[in-house]
């Protein structure tokens, strides 16, 4: 058989193939804050405080697994970093900031999946660790360790738009329910909710 006719054969093919696995596969990155309430400390009454807003970047993988009606269900792979996080506290003896890193299978459900305008809830769990800052909020060495593995539970909501030949818009918040960073001191709490909020872009392919 020619190289030609070979081709004219497996054309059709692969653009069957294509098809089929076309628009199952979406690509995410966004970007935002993270938000963290006030913690007292029992032991002095007073608050450490997560600075007001910290920046964050999202990359999230996600697959189609299935569609029903108006439904589509997706497995997904967000991947969150905050590269810092300022702390306040009265006395010299917690870090001076700290890192985050979330890993959170999910899945998620869209509703109107095929449409150009879809509004999204997603819930799963992972992996988590904080980066505890090397110095003291004021002067010194921490004396604590340099990092702290966490379970993590992660539930969120978001709005997908698609604008323009599988380029599309996203708005999404997101809770990562997390165990708490070591800050040298005990304030009563063995998680902490850690709130992001973000805006992106994503692709379907």
């Amino acid at each position: 058989m020619s190289a030609k006719r070979l081709a004219v054969l497996v054309a059709p093919v692969l653009i069957l193939v294509s098809g089929a696995f076309a628009q199952v596969n979406e690509l995410a990155v966004t970007a935002g804050l993270t938000f963290v309430s006030t913690q007292t400390v029992p032991s002095t009454g007073l608050p450490i405080h997560f600075g007001d807003a910290s920046g964050s970047v999202t990359a999230n993988y996600a697959r189609l697994l299935k569609t029903h009606k108006i439904f589509g269900l997706y497995a997904e792979l967000p991947v969150t970093y905050v590269p810092g996080m300022n702390l306040n506290y009265r006395y010299d003896v917690i870090p001076a900031n700290v890192r985050a890193l979330f890993l959170t299978p999910s899945v998620r459900l869209n509703i109107f999946s095929r449409d150009s305008v879809t509004p999204w809830v997603s819930a799963g769990g992972g992996y988590g660790r904080w980066f505890q800052s090397s110095n003291l909020i004021w002067y010194g060495t921490n004396p604590g360790p340099a990092g702290t593995n966490t379970g993590v539970v992660q539930f969120g909501a978001g709005l997908d738009a698609w604008f323009w030949h599988g380029w599309g818009f996203r708005f999404e918040a997101r809770d990562f329910y997390s165990g708490v960073p070591t800050l040298n001191v005990d304030t009563g709490r063995s998680r902490q909710h850690n709130y992001n909020v973000a805006v992106g872009v994503m692709r379907r392919f």
